[in-house]
C-alpha cells in the first residue's frame, strides 16, 4: 500500500514527463548558484575549501530535506484524505509514502547536485562517509519527526500551517547554512546551539572537509529534538485521526 501511494503521488506531483523531476534539482541548484555568486562577490574566499558552490551546496541541501520532509509529511492526511476513506489505506500508511518519496527526491537530488559539483570544479576531496550518511539521516529523521506533529497539527489548527512557515523562515540563516556556525560571535552560538538543525548541518561541513572539526555538535541532542515531536506526534495521531479526517 506504501508503494501504491508514493506511485500516486509520483504521477499527481511530477507528471508523467521528466520535467517535473528535473525541477527538483534545478530549484535548490538555482538558489545554490545565486547564493555562490552574491557571496563571491563579497568574500575572497569561502569560508571552507576552495568552491563557494560547495560549501553553499553542503548546507542548502540539508536544510532542504529538512524544509520538504517536514512541510509534506505535515500534509499526509490532507494529500491522502479521499483514499483513507478505504479500509485498506491508514494514516500510517500516508505519512510513510509522503515520507519516503520525498525524502528519496531530495536525497538524490543532494547526490546529483554534490557529485556534478565536484566533477565540475575537479575538487579533490577527501570525505568521511559515515559522518556525511549520518548527518543526512539525522536531518531526515528531524524533517520526519516534525512532519509528523505537523500532520496532526496542520489539521487540528488552520492557523498553524502558517505559523510553520513563518517560524520555519528564518532557518536558512540560523542553521549554519550560509555563514559557518563557529564564526557567528558567541552570543549567538549559545542561542542557535539549541536549533537542532546546527548539528547535521555541521557534520556533513565536517564530512566533506577533513580539515573541520566543529566542537559544538551534538548528536545525543539533534536525536532527541527529532524523536520528541515524532513520539508527540504519532501519539495524537493514533489518538485523533479520525476525527480529523471528517473535519
Amino acid at each position: 500500500m506504501i508503494g501504491a501511494l508514493m506511485l500516486r503521488e509520483m504521477s499527481t506531483r511530477f507528471g508523467r514527463t521528466p520535467g517535473g523531476y528535473i525541477w527538483a534539482i534545478l530549484q535548490p541548484l538555482g538558489a545554490i548558484i545565486m547564493l555562490s555568486v552574491a557571496f563571491s562577490l563579497l568574500m575572497r574566499s569561502p569560508q571552507l575549501g576552495s568552491s563557494f558552490i560547495m560549501f553553499k551546496a553542503t548546507g542548502l541541501m540539508l536544510f532542504q530535506l529538512f524544509r520538504v520532509t517536514s512541510s509534506m509529511v505535515g500534509k499526509s492526511l490532507t494529500f491522502s484524505r479521499a483514499l483513507m476513506a478505504y479500509p485498506g489505506v491508514t494514516w500510517v500508511d500516508a505519512v510513510l509514502a509522503r515520507f519516503l518519496l520525498n525524502a528519496l527526491v531530495v536525497v538524490i537530488a543532494t547526490i546529483l547536485i554534490l557529485g556534478g559539483v565536484v566533477l565540475f570544479e575537479d575538487l579533490n576531496l577527501l570525505l568521511d562517509w559515515p559522518m556525511i550518511i549520518g548527518a543526512v539521516a539525522l536531518t531526515a529523521l528531524l524533517g520526519f519527526g516534525f512532519g509528523v506533529f505537523n500532520a496532526f497539527m496542520f489539521e487540528r489548527f488552520d492557523v498553524y500551517e502558517n505559523l510553520w512557515a513563518i517560524l520555519t523562515a528564518p532557518l536558512l540563516i540560523t542553521s549554519g547554512v550560509i555563514f559557518l556556525f563557529d564564526d557567528l560571535p558567541a552570543a549567538a552560538q549559545e542561542i542557535l546551539w539549541y536549533n537542532p538543525l546546527v548539528h547535521p548541518v555541521g557534520m556533513i561541513r565536517a564530512g566533506f572537509y577533513s580539515v573541520y572539526q566543529p566542537q559544538y555538535i551534538s548528536v545525543v541532542y539533534a536525536l532527541v529534538a527529532a524523536l520528541l515531536p515524532l513520539a508527540l506526534g504519532l501519539l495524537l495521531l493514533r489518538r485523533h485521526h479520525r476525527e480529523l479526517l471528517i473535519r
